[in-house]
């Protein structure tokens, strides 16, 4: 399949700590956000040092809109494991170590196995693929993020017909991710996520390894991270240790911890849903002040929305 270039592209001392986390996720980007969206001033740490050049040999835009400043991308993060404010990640994930590193495949396959991370990379060219990114709150940021489809990926395994879904697992190690030792309450770690299995197969589908060239930040998932840009961010998993191959729909770390507002899917979807989410239709650019109109599957509908077309994406949010 073609990928296509579309044309257009601390209140927590008050409300109870379980409430906040969960709602913190849900709301508006607004005050002070809005200020810092507004003049840039959302670079509240020093970027990381960058890391180790990559050998992009491809490079595919799906987008016309520019990207967001690296040093954008690299201190404005939601990555809970690091702590819940945007600028946490950045901050506590300096003395995070992302190799070396091992990948267990597992399930419906026949390759299973732990691979090393170079085992993962080797047979793979790195490609650039500038993605739209949005995330649940309403505010959205445009990422080259480097890497390879997940397909080339999973296609080495050899999926068998039972395999349905695909489950991913994030690193466990509350010795150096101080989110999973305050909020150990509040989300089941591992951080888990899911694809239906021709989601996972979709080209559009990427293993990110980088971004601007370089290799990934800590707080950006280190060392391999999953883009699916069609869905709302949270679906995007970061630092994954495990890859299953199942027959049944997983459970994932949001849904499990608020269904009535995390479905399964969660594609970005501007029309109101039966989640009793707010409304989805705008969005606020990083560093932009005005809000502009959310698109359907994140202005990727021409390429996925064929794969739920037998779907009422209203219920199955």
């Amino acid at each position: 399949m073609i990928i296509k270039t579309p044309a257009d592209v601390r209140s927590s001392e008050i409300t109870p700590e379980r409430v906040y986390w969960r709602r913190r996720a849900f709301l508006t980007s607004a005050g002070a956000a809005v200020a810092a969206f507004a003049t840039g001033a959302f670079v509240v740490e020093p970027a990381a040092a960058a890391g180790a050049k990559l050998d992009v040999t491809k490079r595919t835009t799906t987008t016309t809109d520019p990207p967001t400043p690296y040093s954008g991308v690299t201190t404005y993060n939601n990555y809970y494991e690091f702590g819940g404010d945007k600028s946490d990640p950045a901050t506590n994930s300096k003395d995070f170590k992302p190799k070396p590193w091992s990948v267990a495949i597992e399930g419906a396959c026949a390759k299973p196995g732990v691979y090393t991370l170079e085992d993962i990379l080797k047979p793979h060219s790195v490609e650039e693929r500038v993605y739209r990114h949005r995330c649940v709150e309403g505010w959205s940021i445009v990422v080259p993020w480097d890497g390879f489809p997940l397909s080339d990926l999973l296609k080495r395994y050899e999926p068998t017909g039972n395999a349905r879904f695909v489950e991913f697992t994030t690193i466990l190690r509350p010795q150096e991710m101080v989110g999973q030792r305050r909020f150990a309450q509040i989300l089941p770690w591992p951080y888990r996520e899911g694809l239906r299995i021709d989601e996972a197969m979709h080209p559009l589908t990427f293993v990110a390894i980088g971004l601007y060239g370089e290799e990934l930040a800590n707080q950006n998932g280190a060392p391999l991270r999953l883009v699916v840009p069609w869905k709302y961010g949270f679906k995007s998993i970061k630092s994954i240790v495990k890859i299953r191959f199942v027959d049944a729909q997983p459970v994932t770390t949001w849904q499990a911890a608020a269904p009535e507002y995390y479905g399964f899917y969660s594609n970005v979807n501007p029309s109101r849903t039966y989640s009793i989410y707010r409304d989805q239709a705008k969005e606020r650019r990083l560093g932009e002040f005005f809000m502009r109109n959310t698109l359907p599957f994140n202005g990727y509908a021409d390429q996925v929305a064929s794969l739920y077309a037998n779907m009422n994406l209203q219920k199955e949010f």
